[in-house]
């Protein structure tokens, strides 16, 4: 049964049906809601910081993950990421605070740890408002506020900061609802669709370029060898071999046989990229804000901030391999593979439970980490990379992200649509298996 066959049979199942239709009315009512623009900013500012190519490199990593309602400055201006960062700061706090960690083995404890996450994304929301509107502001080059009154007026102030949480709390709950009613994972089936809502605006702005054809050319080529390569890294794993000792019981024997962890070989996704992207750009913040009209100012943020210049590549493909290292040992040390192995009775052939099983894991997963660390650098880098090739082809020294065909869908948003898809099409995959028609994935 081809693929068509098997979107055929989801469709016609009443529940399977029922779950797309809904999913695909939450992403409606979220697009919706990204042209809902905060009270009182203003519209031609606003248009003059989209156009302020200093601000190039920090839009784009805000509008990542807010579907581009950064651009509109809507009430969902800062998408689900609060609560993305409340998620990866309990995730590393866990390692560090003994009752986390506790918490996390209980019964019930991943709950308990949803609700502080919850907790903390709201102040986290709230953060977040006010340092980017003050962060925009100062990148407005005419100098003039981008909310009028924000930051002096108490009932304006409290007014934005109070819509801008309301609505990020509002996007997480059209997650969850997708999650439990829907296909996906809600906040990941959110992040996808802002990503894919911004290529058609993309796609015009590459196609009004002198140099259309070789846009095109070079955007439909690198589309499809990066998603080739995503996959295959992506579901790329090194098994570890497992068994079990066999016990004992009267007259019955449990347990034995053997198994495999497999560890993934980019077990971090597109975290690296989101971090790297926002350390990177954050000396062009800084003198956006404390040097706006010097020339040290400009020179960092024409070498930070406009995402152009080999100082700006090598620092983003430095902090992303770094980022990939570290988050990938904490994930690790986090999970506690080695101690859950020895609890249920498994082992390591030829590696001895406890310590030098842990130390076992940690070497292997550093190993196959330098192919998922090298992958996401450059991956991060293909706008640069983009460049310097169009400049030999093209000749033109001015490649901006609104004329690189690299940018239509950056490496992360790349890393967050094939995932997102893949995900999706095991659930889909599941549902048609349990009744007995043939999936999607062979």
């Amino acid at each position: 049964m081809n693929l068509l066959d098997a979107a055929r049979n989801a469709l016609r199942l009443p529940d399977v049906r029922q779950k797309l239709t809904f999913t695909l009315f939450i992403l409606l009512i979220y697009q919706f809601a990204t042209h809902v623009a905060v009270p009182g900013v203003d519209k031609a500012q606003l248009a003059a910081l989209a156009n302020n190519g200093s601000s190039a490199g920090l839009l784009n990593i805000l509008n990542l993950l807010s579907g581009g309602s950064v651009s509109n400055f809507s009430v969902l201006a800062l998408g689900v990421y609060p609560y993305i960062t409340a998620q990866l700061i309990l995730q590393l706090l866990i390692g560090v605070i003994p009752r986390l960690e506790q918490i996390s083995k209980e019964p019930g404890g991943q709950d308990k740890l949803n609700q502080y996450t919850y907790f903390l994304a709201v102040p986290m929301a709230i953060l977040n408002s006010y340092g980017q509107v003050n962060i925009l502001s100062s990148l407005v080059q005419s100098g003039a506020p981008l909310i009028p009154g924000f930051g002096t007026d108490t009932g304006t102030t409290i007014t934005v900061l109070a819509t801008m949480t309301a609505g990020t709390m509002f996007a997480i709950w059209l997650g969850e609802q997708i999650t439990r009613n829907g296909i996906g994972n809600g906040l990941s089936m959110i992040i996808f669709a802002g990503i894919v809502a911004r290529v058609p605006d993309s796609l015009n702005r590459l196609i009004a370029d002198e140099f259309v054809v070789f846009n095109m050319i070079a955007f439909i080529a690198l589309t499809l060898i990066t998603v080739v390569v995503i996959v295959y890294i992506q579901e790329g794993t090194r098994r570890i071999p497992v068994q079990y000792g066999k016990r004992v019981r009267g007259q019955k024997q449990y347990g034995g046989g053997s198994t495999h962890i497999p560890m993934k070989v980019n077990a971090t996704g597109m975290i690296p990229l989101i971090f790297a992207q926002a350390i990177v750009t954050f000396p062009a913040i800084i003198a956006g804000i404390f040097f706006p009209n010097t020339d040290f100012g400009r020179s960092l943020q024409t070498a930070f901030g406009t995402q152009s210049g080999w100082v700006y590549w090598i620092a983003e493909f430095i902090l992303v391999v770094g980022f990939t290292f570290f988050y990938t040992d904490v994930t690790i040390q986090n999970q506690n593979l080695a101690e859950n192995l020895q609890k249920q009775g498994g082992f390591i052939p030829g590696i001895r439970p406890g310590k030098r099983t842990n130390d076992y894991i940690i070497a292997v997963t550093r190993r196959i980490t330098i192919v998922g660390a090298l992958f996401l650098g450059i991956i991060a880098i293909l706008p640069g990379l983009m460049a310097i090739v169009d400049n030999l082809f093209t000749g033109r020294t001015d490649i901006t992200r609104v004329n690189n065909p690299a940018q239509v869908i950056s490496g992360a948003g790349l890393i967050i649509v094939v995932g997102v898809v893949i995900d999706t099409m095991r659930q889909l995959e599941s549902q048609l298996v349990m009744r007995n028609y043939d999936g999607f994935m062979r």
